[in-house]
């Protein structure tokens, strides 16, 4: 029996108005929509027309200092994510929350819902929070440092595991006759206490139908990477060349199987943001549209808030000095992911200021294709061939119209090509992304 054609994955990964930091300002942009449900629930069933295998949104817990220049984003996902699975019937639904800026209990239970609700659709975008901006929103005097905020996410992610895994799939009786509606020696309590996290449990509701969402994760420096190694089913990554993302795909693949789990597990999707024409000038010519758009100080605010490094001393016109990036590591071994991207595109290409702001403008230092929708295609194929991704979290410059370009154009291409599914084969999330719904810790073989 022939094993099943390995398959692409793709999300839409859904930021207000677009990727491109000046997709506001275009003529064409609905930036007084993203607080209206309508405009999100069609950016979904766009999604779900295309047989995406789902939308994945970001989310941070304080307001950005550089809202004067660009949308903010809105709407707490895991609540618009359960508006949009009542407009879809197969879509996944991933929603970022922080393990830093929440507590197990009440985690476990919104994702619990979601996937409750949506029929076993939910993922869960695992992050520790960069910003320190946050900490006084939660009573703290300052922002836990790199190392404190993954000890406490291992713990987190172990105890919300437990607490989605402590109601066996069998616990649930309901039988009337005899009055019972659950079986007490199937429901656990996980009594876990770490160094930063203790909950004695049990959950308050049985398990959901993916046995648990799935654990996705975004973050690729050291302490990213071993996380997940050893947690996540999907990760969200960003590089800019095709031997950069090998490097990290092995890493991670490797990384996984030294804990004793299936590679084939761990999905690795970079992001990929694509300009899409009918011609590969025409694309171009768009792309250069919405950089002419841009907000010379926003993009320096961004560049220092990803990167720590400052550029304001030197002309926009100028060429940044190697000396600026220096320090920044290598793709193999780097402390921090996306100023080793940033690093690379300095030392490549040795850009203007102005220039280095354009490039990161596209896709906050993803990977910017800007072509025909075969050409587009081609990357997809090129990276999904070659060792270098599973699939990608799609980031269109402009929403809506970039989502739907690339649905009705690169989507058609890939699945000719015999790489993207042309039905859903299942209903959950992780039915699209070919993981196994994970066996209760508790239940009794």
């Amino acid at each position: 029996m022939s094993a099943e054609p390995r398959r692409v994955s793709l999300n839409a990964f859904i930021y207000p108005t677009g990727h491109h930091e000046a997709a506001w300002r275009h003529p064409d942009s609905r930036p007084q929509s993203i607080y209206d449900v309508r405009y999100f629930q069609d950016i979904g069933r766009t999604a779900e027309a295309a047989k995406l295998d789902g939308v994945f949104f970001a989310d941070g817990p304080a307001l950005r200092t550089d809202v004067r220049y660009n949308v903010t984003y809105g709407l707490e996902p895991i609540t618009l994510l359960t508006a949009i699975a009542s407009v879809t019937t197969h879509l996944g639904l991933i929603a970022t929350a922080s393990t830093t800026y929440y507590e197990p209990y009440n985690l476990a239970r919104l994702f619990s819902s979601l996937d409750h609700i949506s029929g076993g659709r939910a993922g869960w975008n695992i992050v520790t929070t960069g910003t320190d901006k946050a900490a006084a929103n939660f009573g703290l005097d300052a922002h836990p440092d790199h190392a404190e905020r993954y000890a406490r996410a291992h713990e987190f992610v172990e105890a919300v595991v437990k607490l989605w895994d402590s109601w066996e799939d069998d616990a649930l009786v309901v039988d009337k006759q005899t009055g019972v509606y659950a079986d007490p020696s199937k429901i656990h309590t996980i009594d876990y206490a770490g160094d930063h996290v203790k909950v004695q449990g049990p959950f308050g509701a049985a398990r959901s139908p993916q046995g648990h969402p799935v654990l996705v994760q975004a973050g690729s420096s050291n302490d990213g990477r071993a996380f997940a190694g050893r947690h996540a089913e999907a990760i969200f990554t960003a590089h800019q060349r095709l031997s950069d993302a090998q490097v990290f795909y092995k890493d991670i693949k490797n990384r996984a199987a030294e804990f004793g789990r299936n590679p084939d597990h761990v999905k690795v999707l970079p992001g990929i943001s694509p300009f899409i024409g009918d011609t590969e000038e025409a694309a171009k010519a768009l792309e250069r549209e919405f950089n002419e758009l841009t907000v010379p100080e926003y993009g320096l605010e961004q560049l220092e808030s990803l990167t720590g490094k400052s550029v304001r001393h030197i002309g926009l016109d100028e060429r940044i000095p190697l000396e600026v990036f220096a320090g920044a590591g290598d793709v193999a071994d780097n402390s921090a992911s996306r100023l080793q991207v940033l690093a690379g595109i300095v030392e490549r290409e040795q850009p203007t200021v102005r220039q280095l702001l354009h490039r990161l403008a596209g896709a906050r230092g993803h990977r910017v294709v800007a072509g025909t929708a075969e050409q587009v295609a081609d990357t997809i194929e090129e990276w999904f061939t070659q060792g270098a991704a599973d699939g990608f979290n799609v980031m269109p410059p402009q929403y809506p119209q970039g989502l739907e370009v690339f649905a009705t154009q690169v989507v058609p291409i890939l699945q000719e090509r015999g790489l993207f599914r042309t039905e859903y084969e299942g209903v959950t999330l992780r039915d699209h992304y070919g993981l196994p719904r994970p066996v209760s810790q508790y239940a009794t073989v």
